[in-house]
């Protein structure tokens, strides 16, 4: 069964482009964005970042941090952030253990490549509760990031 908003939110220890390690407790407290996404230097990866790059004071007016995670290496990631200057955290689940237990994989991706992150929007409140869940079919869609800013407006 797919991730539901009112569930608590599963948790990661993921290492971050900068080589730290990054665990959802880290967010106690605070709302929480959580980005997945297929792969990094993709056309609509890219776009979809440079967006939430663009818009972080948005997200951070509303008490809300932004992190995206993607099965790329943290060396990729890094490589990616530097590129494009995202202004906030590049999680890598090169295992897939996130992408798995937020249900936002891939059995099979484009080239036979298997076990890629889904585009996938999670919000999670400050006491770890989801509270706005999209897994996406396709990985040309972006989120809805109207959605995601009306539930951090809700949940303040």
């Amino acid at each position: 069964m797919a991730i539901q908003k009112g569930q608590q939110a599963p948790d990661f220890s993921l290492f971050n482009s900068e080589k730290t390690k990054v665990n959802l407790t880290d967010y106690k407290g605070k709302n929480l964005v959580i980005l997945f996404f297929p792969q990094a230097f993709t056309g609509v990866c890219t776009t979809e970042l440079c967006s939430v790059r663009d818009n972080l004071n948005v997200y951070t007016s509303l008490n809300a941090e932004v992190v995206g995670i993607s099965v790329d290496s943290i060396f990729t990631l890094a490589k990616f952030k530097e590129e494009q200057q995202y202004n906030f955290p590049l999680l890598s689940d090169f295992n897939k253990t996130t992408a798995q237990a937020y249900e936002a994989i891939y059995d099979e991706f484009v080239f036979d490549m298997k076990g890629v992150s889904r585009r996938a929007a999670f919000v999670v409140d400050k006491e770890g509760t989801i509270q706005y869940a999209e897994v996406l079919e396709s990985a040309g869609d972006l989120p809805n990031f109207d959605a995601i800013k009306q539930t951090l407006e809700a949940i303040g």
